[in-house]
């Protein structure tokens, strides 16, 4: 099936802070209109679901972040039980981004915070050997991978993992529509949202485009035309590839 002409494109993510996002230079070179909608967020845990870890957050001497959504909700666990975090807390970050981000919450030059400089977990091997005796707690998401496990476990570090928030679906109102020409995706959960919003959803001659290799597969595998992909040789950001998808678009329309 022809794609109409798109003039309206659904990014299911939240809206930049900045004015400068490449995506408002392309809405002007093509009068496209954009509109930002998270198909997802994430979600804290209850604190009855956290203590049902029969974790106590004060047992550790050091704590694992691993991005700033694990920061924010551990303090935030932190703040409803009123618990305030020691001075010899001990703080190992996967990114300078992730530990400066811990500002937010305490006093940082007062703390024991190490980072990774690389942005893997492997960076703060001398942080961990010279460490080796700590207990660490590992905040991490409902659904999380194994490296960092695979990692702690291969030093022989004492450690407690400890699920403090998930992703879930931004669920659209009753009786709201999809008023879009065009939806980008940037995870399966964003498919998955999508069909759970909208289960008799038909794309018809809208299109469809997605970030990531996982994303396109999802939607190939719910059957649904993908339209424009990024990452790819030719097109190594979304804003890229959109771009040319969108002259192609215009030319067939014009």
């Amino acid at each position: 099936m022809a794609i109409r002409k798109v003039k309206k494109i659904l990014i299911s993510q939240p809206q930049p802070a900045s004015g400068k996002s490449p995506y408002f230079e392309l809405g002007e070179k093509f009068h496209v209109e954009f509109e930002f909608r998270p198909f997802i967020k994430v979600e804290r845990v209850s604190l009855k679901e956290f203590r049902q870890q029969r974790i106590n957050i004060l047992d550790f001497t050091g704590i694992v972040m691993t991005s700033r959504t694990s920061v924010d909700n551990f303090f935030s666990l932190c703040e409803e039980q009123k618990i305030t975090m020691p001075e010899s807390m001990k703080y190992f970050c996967i990114s300078e981004t992730v530990a400066l981000y811990l500002q937010k919450y305490i006093v940082y030059r007062k703390r024991k915070i190490f980072f990774s400089q690389t942005g893997k977990i492997e960076g703060l091997n001398a942080a961990f050997a010279k460490h080796s005796k700590e207990n660490l707690l590992y905040p991490v998401p409902e659904e999380h991978g194994d490296e960092v496990h695979s990692y702690l476990n291969s030093k022989k570090l004492k450690y407690t993992t400890s699920v403090m928030y998930r992703t879930v679906s931004n669920d659209y109102s009753q009786g709201e529509t999809l008023d879009t020409d065009m939806i980008i995706f940037f995870s399966p959960m964003g498919v998955q949202s999508l069909k759970k919003n909208f289960p008799n959803f038909e794309q018809g001659d809208m299109a469809i485009g997605c970030f990531g290799r996982a994303t396109a597969k999802l939607i190939e595998d719910e059957e649904l035309r993908l339209d424009c992909e990024a990452p790819t040789p030719e097109y190594p950001s979304m804003t890229m590839a959109l771009e040319a998808f969108l002259k192609e678009n215009h030319k067939k329309h014009s």
